[in-house]
């Protein structure tokens, strides 16, 4: 391989009397020319790379036939009107519906006439509690930083002006008067890369400014909250503040609206656990918490003395991890088991009333909806199962289909089995493995190993259209819940962050190993995969374990540990990760696994194509250039070493269809080439054809 020219710099940073070489920190630059030719030069060699895998075609045009089938949400209830989202097939993004009770729904909302390529998204949308006017925000080009336009949900007009510079936030509204927004300030220069780490809340009254939109929190430099969410209760009785220092624990404030003058009262004055309002009755606070419940619970408390020492158990913390919702006068315990779901359904009073039959194994999103609601919806998916919509009876506690798609995927085809390994240490994590029944284990099958493994993100069964054309092309997919996730509640979490980091790794290692081992597949036939903080599980373990696949593909990920609380929000981060500046163990430890800092000379590394956007700016695109600058220069042999940079686009949320189904056909293409498939197998090309 010929890769282009990626000159040496010699910027360089000291960290406890230990002087760090930084030769391709020039790359941190997003808006110089230099930059700017490098992404260019970049993605041509990939592109005459690609070009060359000539199946790359057939592998597009069998996810665009595949992903072309009606998608629809669960229905939900706003004001008197019914809601739902929809995708036709192959739109760029997924329209939102209003029902009508005579003749054909209409459609309410449509991201797809925001902009003629689709880099433009619909973010959140958030109604009064009448349904008479919405907040939405629109992203653009992948961006975190949002505008947000108000409208009038019968005439659709737009109602005064467009706000701008919103990001990571709610919007909460009060009564009709208004609603709370939360943002930091624009920064100075690169809106990319600059350090955004004080998060401040805003009231916003609709039809003034927003230049004088209400400073509500946020605004002192005591200590800096880089996440802060402001909700109202149901009843407009209350303002619930939370803000974060990091993306783990929060503080827990709040403010009785019907006395504006009265001060923020004190749930919980430090970050040592996850802890949110889930519901109200009047002065009767329903909390969730984790707080000495490390797989959490529900507790009970009134408004006027909120404090923990108050707290009373109400659904009290079991062996498993418990994520609450509520509606029609319940509240919905979804459990989980070795990240497979179950429900349990709740009076206010903590009595239970049953335990709810699901359609299988797999996954469900909350059943929720208002409290006068009489039928609530659920969608039900795992991996072989596309989700499906079902209408369930509170009262009778039964669930019947209301919506199954009309997909060219037979799930009795395939299968999953969830297996058990031993990790390094020898803790037990689970993998589910699925593939075409009647595979052979004979060591040579293409094998897709995916991971994420931290900030308390579980992986549980999802369908995928993406997955799916991997199972069709006769590969297994293999997720493996690893330490750092929440799977098994927040020990769990714990024991995949900081200087116990290299747990994740040693489990994904292990993960790989046991496929090999058990025969699915060998090293020659194994890729790894993983997303953001999964990009950084595959940078590290291909640095330290580089003979253990074949392809690597670290997608935008968070590649180098020394700088990445410099950019963005990303010191927020550092409960997960710590920093290279909190002390000279924290510092070493980083840099004995930082992607960028461990690419040695002389090695043979996979066949890398990083993945990332221009417009990245959560996790900036610098770590992956930085990764590949050193990958390229570093590597022996002739196994490729490539980044793919989307433009225009950012970390992925709100990216339209078609940019997906290209980059997913180049990430397969690529994967099976270097695998040695110089052209797909007859029976998957002539079905493909078909």
């Amino acid at each position: 391989m010929k890769y282009p020219e990626t000159k040496k710099g010699d910027s360089k940073s000291t960290y406890f009397g230990t002087e760090i070489l930084d030769p391709y920190r020039w790359l941190e630059d997003d808006q110089s020319k230099d930059t700017k030719d490098w992404v260019k030069a970049q993605n041509e060699v990939t592109n005459q790379y690609l070009n060359q895998i000539d199946y790359r075609n057939t592998i597009a045009k069998k996810l665009k036939g595949l992903w072309d089938y009606e998608k629809v949400g669960a229905s939900f209830q706003e004001g008197n009107e019914t809601y739902y989202y929809k995708n036709n097939g192959v739109q760029n993004h997924s329209v939102l519906y209003r029902k009508r009770e005579v003749g054909d729904d209409e459609v309410f909302l449509d991201p797809n006439s925001f902009s003629k390529d689709g880099t433009k998204s619909l973010s959140q949308i958030s109604f009064t509690k009448d349904g008479s006017l919405a907040a939405y925000s629109i992203s653009e080009g992948g961006s975190d930083w949002r505008k947000v336009v108000v409208i009038d949900t019968q005439t659709k007009e737009q109602i005064g002006d467009t706000l701008v510079d919103i990001k990571f936030s709610q919007l909460s509204w009060k009564g009709n008067e208004g609603f709370y927004y939360s943002s930091y300030d624009k920064p100075k220069g690169s809106e990319l890369s600059s350090k955004t780490d004080q998060h401040k809340v805003y009231y916003h009254k609709i039809g003034t400014k927003q230049r004088q939109d209400l400073k509500i929190y946020g605004f002192t430099a005591e200590e800096k909250h880089r996440y802060i969410y402001a909700t109202v209760t149901k009843d407009n009785r209350y303002l619930i503040l939370t803000p974060r220092v990091s993306t783990s624990g929060n503080k827990l404030f709040l403010k009785d609206l019907q006395n504006e003058a009265t001060p923020l009262l004190t749930v919980l004055d430090h970050c040592d656990s996850d802890t949110y309002l889930l519901d109200n009755n009047e002065t009767h606070l329903f909390l969730y918490t984790n707080l000495n419940a490390p797989n959490g619970k529900i507790v009970m408390v009134d408004a006027k003395n909120p404090t923990p020492e108050n707290w009373m158990d109400l659904i009290p913390e079991t062996e498993y991890v418990l994520t609450p919702s509520k509606g029609a006068g319940f509240i919905f315990a979804e459990y989980m088991t070795d990240a497979i779901c179950s429900i349990k359904q709740y009076q206010y009073d903590g009595a239970l009333v049953r335990t709810i039959d699901l359609p299988g194994k797999g996954s469900t999103t909350p059943i929720s909806g208002k409290e006068n609601q009489k039928l609530l919806y659920y969608s039900f998916t795992n991996y072989m199962t596309p989700n499906s919509i079902y209408e369930f009876d509170p009262t009778s506690g039964i669930s019947s289909l209301y919506w199954q798609p009309k997909i060219d995927f037979n799930s009795s085809d395939y299968t999953s089995e969830q297996v058990f390994y031993r990790s390094k240490d020898g803790t037990k994590i689970p993998m589910i493995i699925t593939y075409k029944k009647g595979l052979k284990r004979h060591g040579k099958n293409p094998t897709m190993l995916y991971g994420y493994g931290g900030f308390n993100i579980s992986l549980t069964p999802a369908f995928s259209v993406v997955n799916a054309v991997w199972l069709d092309l006769g590969g297994i997919y293999a997720v493996p819940n690893l330490r750092g996730g929440g799977e098994y509640g927040k020990n769990w979490h714990i024991s995949g962050t900081q200087r116990q980091k290299q747990n994740v790794f040693d489990d994904f290692i292990a993960a790989a190993e046991y496929l090999i081992e058990k025969q699915y597949t060998a090293s020659e036939f194994l890729a790894i995969s993983g997303r953001s903080n999964g990009g950084l599980l595959v940078g590290t373990t291909m640095t330290q374990r580089p003979d253990l696949m074949k392809v690597a593909l670290p997608g935008v990920g968070v590649l180098d540990m020394l700088r990445y609380h410099t950019f963005t929000a990303g010191a927020g981060w550092a409960y997960d990760y710590g920093t290279a500046e909190d002390s000279e163990a924290m510092f070493n430890y980083l840099l004995g696994y930082s992607p960028v800092h461990n690419v040695k000379n002389n090695k043979i590394y996979p066949a890398t194509l990083i993945t990332t956007a221009d417009h990245d700016d959560r996790v900036v695109p610098a770590h992956s250039y930085k990764f590949a600058a050193e990958l390229q220069q570093k590597q022996t042999g002739e196994n490729p070493v490539l980044i793919r940079i989307d433009v225009n686009a950012g970390h992925g949320e709100g990216k339209p269809i078609s940019l997906q189904m290209q980059e997913w056909a180049d990430i397969y293409g690529f994967t099976l080439f270097n695998m040695g498939y110089k052209e797909l197998p007859a029976e998957v090309h002539e079905k493909i054809k078909g």
